[in-house]
């Protein structure tokens, strides 16, 4: 779950490197051009992985409740797992706004300079 909620927040970070080098290309070709694939499926991901890693905390704390008897947090794994899932709900947001601004019309606006 920590390695879910990183890759997360790199996937929106991925979104962000890929959307930039997309603006200088057309930027450098004076002319509007799709938005990359890569951008919409990483932005996906994120929301995805970040939802995973929060369900699987779920499944993993409901395993433990009924094998051992004990909550979560008084196991190693399970402390694992919960100090992992915690920063994901601040992550969580982050990815659904880079969804959000990916798809938002203002996003394929830019401006492509000086094409005189």
């Amino acid at each position: 779950m920590p390695v879910a909620t990183v890759v997360g927040v790199v996937t929106s970070w991925q979104v962000h490197n890929t959307h930039r080098d997309w603006v200088h290309r057309q930027q450098a070709a004076c002319r509007h051009m799709p938005a990359p694939k890569a951008e919409f499926i990483a932005a996906w991901a994120g929301p995805a992985l970040g939802v995973s890693a929060v369900v699987v905390c779920v499944m993993l704390a409901r395993w433990i409740r009924r094998r051992y008897g004990v909550r979560m947090w008084e196991t190693k794994r399970g402390l694992v797992a919960f100090v992992g899932v915690l920063p994901n709900v601040v992550t969580i947001l982050l990815e659904l706004s880079t969804l959000y601004a990916t798809y938002h019309p203002l996003h394929t606006g830019s401006i492509l300079g000086d094409c005189g």
